[in-house]
């Protein structure tokens, strides 16, 4: 157990479900799983029957569940895939959430330790970030750092730490052009390290693994932008790019922090590229418009709540980008409708498949 003072009763581990077969990942994970309550979601696009193994408290969710809870609110379609993560963020009824694909298993650390990423997103968690004031040491709250020498003492209480974002071994998380161009190239090294991103620095969420703070962050994290024929694996969806600068906007505007870094995760390989990059190419090029936006986009004083900061994001995305391109307004609809969609779920109660 980590020192910090997080609950194991506070937590939810949330896996999307894109492998029939379960079992295997769940087994390479049972020494870091066992403690915690699990949410598995099934992709709605998988047939197969889903294997699970036992000895786990989970609960799981399939496309059914999705339309009983979903109705005419919101387009079930936008959970195909790994997306269909963001269903256990709705489904969830605890503080933390944290969400690793099922193409990961654990890694090991440059001791040759098994990493326990939960207990790492935890501890990032539960203490301060410092997004006002780069810290050279990186995270001055990991064990044997301080601030140095010229950091502010009125910014060295720091703020709530409201995601943590991990990092990947193996399989980098590169674009589909980057794969195509570098087929062979592993991430094979281990930064014992985490940082604070800086406030007004965008970034996109690698949401394989990721953990957050439910009640301070939730409506923010969201399946919103997907692109005619887009895919289901990592090299071929936007909608974790897109929520990753949704998220950062947020935090940035109510004073939340966010960090990187740690912990590692093995990725396996999986999908093929030179198909991934004929579905990505119009993803590549919307970035040109979604980065500078994001970058400029400011948000009213009105805006106190993740809630109230999405809704007046889906309003800029729907003014200023909706003209360029209409997958922007599609995007901006999809925010919206998320947001009615969270507050409905919030409130009610569904029983999940044994």
């Amino acid at each position: 157990m980590s020192p910090v003072s997080i609950d194991d009763n506070e937590v939810d581990i949330v896996i999307g479900a894109v492998n029939s077969d379960l079992t295997p990942f769940m087994e390479k994970w049972r020494p870091v799983f066992s403690r915690f309550h699990l949410i598995i979601v099934k992709d709605p696009d998988l047939n197969e029957e889903l294997k699970v193994s036992g000895g786990f408290d989970l609960d799981v969710y399939t496309v059914a569940d999705m339309k009983q809870v979903v109705g005419s609110l919101y387009d079930t379609n936008l959970f195909s895939g790994y997306s269909c993560r963001y269903f256990g963020y709705i489904m969830s009824r605890k503080k933390y959430i944290i969400s690793i694909d099922d193409d990961c298993i654990p890694a090991r650390d440059n001791k040759g330790d098994l990493v326990d990423a939960v207990d790492q997103h935890l501890t990032n968690l539960a203490t301060p970030a410092t997004p006002f004031f780069f810290n050279t040491l990186y995270d001055p709250f990991c064990k044997g750092v301080d601030f140095v020498r010229g950091y502010p003492f009125s910014l060295r209480s720091g703020v709530k730490c409201a995601m943590s974002c991990g990092s990947v071994l193996n399989l980098p998380d590169y674009d589909a052009p980057t794969q195509a161009l570098k087929p062979s190239q592993r991430n094979t090294r281990y930064v014992d390290a985490v940082l604070t991103v800086p406030a007004r620095t965008m970034m996109p969420i690698n949401g394989i693994n990721i953990g957050f703070d439910r009640e301070l962050l939730g409506p923010a994290l969201l399946p919103a932008l997907r692109l005619a024929g887009e895919g289901k694996f990592r090299w071929e969806t936007m909608e974790d790019i897109w929520c990753g600068m949704c998220v950062k906007v947020v935090c940035d505007h109510i004073g939340f922090g966010v960090k990187t870094g740690l912990p590692y995760v093995w990725r396996n390989e999986r999908g093929n590229v030179v198909e991934s990059l004929k579905k990505e190419w119009e993803g590549v090029k919307l970035m040109e418009d979604v980065v500078p936006f994001f970058q400029s986009v400011m948000l009213s004083k009105e805006a106190v709540s993740a809630e109230d900061c999405v809704a007046e994001i889906a309003a800029a995305v729907k003014k200023q980008l909706g003209p360029l391109n209409p997958v922007y307004s599609r995007a901006a609809d999809a925010m919206m409708a998320w947001i009615k969609l969270w507050k409905k779920a919030g409130v009610g109660s569904l029983s999940p498949v044994a």
